[in-house]
């Protein structure tokens, strides 16, 4: 390594995910050859449609999960399947912030991020391009690694360079991480109008990591919604209510927020998760990809632009008692 290196340690490999490049790999390119088309889409507004072919033309934009690979590993492909990087000449991952509190985004001062696959390149002209219009902060490098949503796509996101542009990655489109805040509603515009230009571009690909619903007593999560009736939140002395059960309601707030998220309306997703409360994770990124579609969307009179397409969704466990627990995943992509 030159000194002018600095390369963050994937310091969640050996744990959340394999450290062993070999079974690392093995166990990308099986969840990916899961997927196959044609895909059907399977949220509330895009109920019914499929994808054809796989990856969907100019489908640029992903969502896509966090947790680990045991957990989220084969949910993650059905976007990285989705995902069109052809001709991609640079990559934006967004991800929010577990461990460090911040109002903005912050962005990375590594020069490479390290997978078990190889090292992924950062894109240092981007990186300080973005950071010189004072909207961003910078990461230590501690924090950059602590901090699991960024790292946890960079496996995907090799695997899946290295099938479109070769096994060397100094021909990798580079990579602009930005870790996400506990921003403001009006934070998110101002991003995403900061973003729209780069998402504008047919050469940039985005990435956005998120899980979808927290569920438990441990999360601090236990809305429910009975089948008539105002919502409740369920309390540890609380019996476990059948109608429906309680990860039925999981389901369907999740699906709410899919559904916000497919009318791609920024307010409308702000909205849902006012209501709800949902405890999706990575809101803050979504939101702002969402405020920067919008802008896109200004220039365009095909409202079908940036619409998010939901293609997966599965859970961590479903949950029958109030002392039970579990974690969303849902997939999905966006055609610019």
């Amino acid at each position: 390594m030159s000194s002018s290196q600095r390369i963050r340690k994937p310091s969640h490999a050996g744990s959340w995910y394999s450290s062993s490049k070999s079974q690392l790999t093995a166990q990308l390119d099986g969840w990916l050859a899961a997927v196959n088309a044609p895909v059907s889409c399977i949220g509330p507004r895009s109920e019914g449609q499929t994808a054809d072919q796989l990856p969907v033309e100019k489908a640029r934009i992903i969502i896509a999960p966090h947790a680990g690979y045991s957990y989220s590993g084969p949910a993650a492909a059905w976007a990285y399947k989705s995902w069109d990087v052809s001709q991609a000449k640079r990559i934006f991952l967004l991800g929010p912030s577990h461990h460090h509190y911040l109002t903005k985004a912050a962005l990375s001062k590594c020069t490479h991020y390290g997978t078990p696959l190889g090292n992924l390149t950062i894109d240092g002209d981007t990186t300080a391009a973005l950071y010189n219009t004072g909207k961003f902060d910078w990461m230590s490098q501690s924090v950059d690694e602590d901090e699991h949503s960024l790292e946890m796509h960079l496996p995907y996101i090799y695997k899946i360079l290295s099938n479109i542009f070769g096994p060397d990655p100094t021909g990798f489109p580079p990579l602009t991480p930005i870790m996400v805040g506990n921003t403001s509603a009006q934070t998110e515009v101002q991003l995403g109008q900061l973003l729209a230009p780069y998402l504008a571009d047919p050469s940039t690909a985005f990435v956005i990591s998120s899980d979808f619903a927290h569920w438990g007593l441990r999360f601090r999560y236990t809305y429910y919604q009975p089948k008539s009736g105002p919502a409740i939140s369920l309390s540890a002395s609380t019996k476990a209510p059948k109608s429906p059960a309680i990860h039925d309601s999981i389901r369907a707030v999740d699906f709410e927020c899919m559904g916000a998220c497919e009318s791609g309306s920024h307010s409308a997703w702000l909205g849902c998760l006012a209501e709800n409360g949902n405890t999706i994770c990575g809101r803050h990124p979504i939101g702002i990809i969402m405020a920067a579609v919008g802008e896109v969307r200004k220039g365009d009179d095909n409202h079908e632009v940036g619409m998010f397409r939901f293609v997966r969704y599965e859970r961590s466990s479903e949950v029958e008692e109030v002392s039970d627990s579990s974690v969303s995943y849902a997939s999905a992509y966006a055609v610019i």
